[in-house]
């Protein structure tokens, strides 16, 4: 429980930090394609930091599951893949990134339907 919402908490900093940078730091530098993939990554990677929230809490009224806890690892493989993938390509206009892009789209996905699977059948 406390670990994802250690996780979400730190990705939620992050997504502010990088959503503050790329608004000030980045708006004079990069085109407005790549700031848009920037904010595409940034919004994102806030999502996914509350969704690791949720899942902490729904980990604190459930005794053990697996379905939460896989979810909470999905949400933060795919923050990795997707959101690190944009950023990535934001500042190094690397196109071959974008491959990596969906893999991270699909664990959050998946994430996303652990967490209704364990909500059915163990909450």
């Amino acid at each position: 429980m406390k670990t994802f919402i250690i996780i979400g908490a730190i990705n939620a900093f992050l997504a502010v930090a990088l959503g503050a940078f790329g608004a000030h730091g980045l708006k004079e530098r990069l085109d407005p394609y790549y700031l848009d993939i920037w904010k595409t990554g940034v919004q994102y990677q806030m999502f996914h930091a509350a969704g690791l929230l949720v899942i902490g809490i729904l980990l604190g009224k459930v005794d053990a599951s697996s379905f939460f806890t896989w979810s909470g690892w999905l949400f933060l493989i795919g923050i990795i893949f997707f959101s690190g993938s944009l950023y990535i390509l934001s500042l190094t206009k690397i196109g071959v990134l974008g491959a990596i892009t969906p893999i991270g789209g699909v664990c959050f996905l998946a994430g996303w339907v652990l967490m209704i699977i364990g909500t059915i059948k163990d909450l």
